[in-house]
């Protein structure tokens, strides 16, 4: 698929995340003049974009999505929003629901009005697959029903809603993209490769929640790359988009995979107080991606595997980062 995006005018909220950084870097290396929305602190970082070979090359703009006079600004002048800025930690979404609610909803409400203001020529909105809940059918695809298992994919459910309700009601051109289980390099301790990595490369017991559950897992290049391809495809405004490998397997499995790959002996261990409630456990997610191929020319690249060993790769070289022992929710 053709295009250009050369001198185009980016915005992309949520930069200085896992998924965010590496889109903002793709869109760099295809020319677009990036804006990125890093959420302020008072330590001035940007997250993963304080380590980027492109941050010279970057705006970039510390604000947060909850507030709407930051998130106009921003906008003002933009031809594409990329939105990824959320709060996306399950386990924390038990403890915290109403944070979820305010900065995925309203602060999704604040993006699109700004773009509807701004007349910005594209959104592309983020959602979850574990908008879905366990499956009941595979592979599934994007008329599955959705059920929300978690405060945190009640909170993407309505974020969802509200971007459909902006294109239906007021013609915004937006486009939701709902990847599945995404992996790789800088992803956050929260997430259970990370998890089962940082415990491998330490050589001590894999503690983990449920084993039984299956994902289906796609690299972070892969992910970004589909983003990019729903920025620019016409006949995907309107329309919500899976981005899956249609591979699935047990978190069991996975945890073995990764300790062959790090070189560890150790036991993998279920631990109760990782385990979520029972009726909120995603029991399978598995992608029928057909869409993205029509619409997008998208399919997922790199194996599992390929994708396992670079990842593994880059937290061997980035271990100081993060803490083994540590359960982070």
């Amino acid at each position: 698929m053709s295009f250009d995006w050369s001198g185009r005018r980016v915005l992309v909220t949520g930069a200085g995340g896992f998924i965010g950084s590496h889109l903002t870097e793709q869109l760099v290396e295809r020319g677009a003049r990036v804006r990125a929305l890093v959420r302020y602190n008072s330590t001035g970082l940007w997250g993963w974009l304080d380590w980027s070979a492109a941050k010279d090359e970057i705006e970039v703009v510390p604000g947060d999505v909850m507030d709407r006079d930051c998130v106009h600004r921003v906008a003002d002048g933009v031809d594409v929003i990329f939105h990824l800025a959320a709060l996306i930690g399950i386990p924390y979404s038990y403890e915290a629901p109403q944070s979820y609610l305010r900065t995925n909803v309203e602060g999704t409400l604040n993006i699109l009005r700004a773009a509807q203001e701004a007349g910005v020529e594209r959104v592309v909105h983020t959602s979850t697959s574990e908008v879905y809940g366990t499956a009941r059918y595979v592979p599934m695809d994007e008329k599955h029903p959705q059920q929300a298992q978690s405060p945190y994919s009640a909170s993407k459910i309505a974020a969802d809603k509200l971007a459909e309700s902006f294109y239906l009601s007021f013609g915004l051109p937006v486009v939701t993209v709902r990847p599945f289980n995404t992996f790789g390099p800088r992803q956050s301790a929260r997430a259970v490769i990370p998890t089962m990595i940082i415990q491998g490369l330490a050589n001590c017991p894999v503690r983990l929640g449920s084993l039984s559950p299956t994902r289906d897992y796609t690299y972070v290049s892969d992910t970004a790359a589909g983003f990019i391809l729903a920025g620019q495809a016409d006949s995907a405004v309107g329309r919500v988009i899976n981005l899956g490998s249609g591979r699935q397997i047990s978190i069991g499995e996975l945890a073995k995979m990764i300790l062959r790959e790090t070189g560890s002996g150790q036991e993998i261990i279920a631990e109760e107080k990782r385990v979520r409630p029972p009726k909120s456990e995603v029991r399978q997610l598995v992608a029928d991606s057909t869409l993205a191929r029509e619409l997008l020319g998208w399919r997922a690249r790199h194996s599992l595997e390929e994708g396992l060993r670079l990842t593994v790769e880059w937290f061997r070289e980035n271990r100081e980062r993060y803490r083994p022992g540590e359960y982070a929710v």
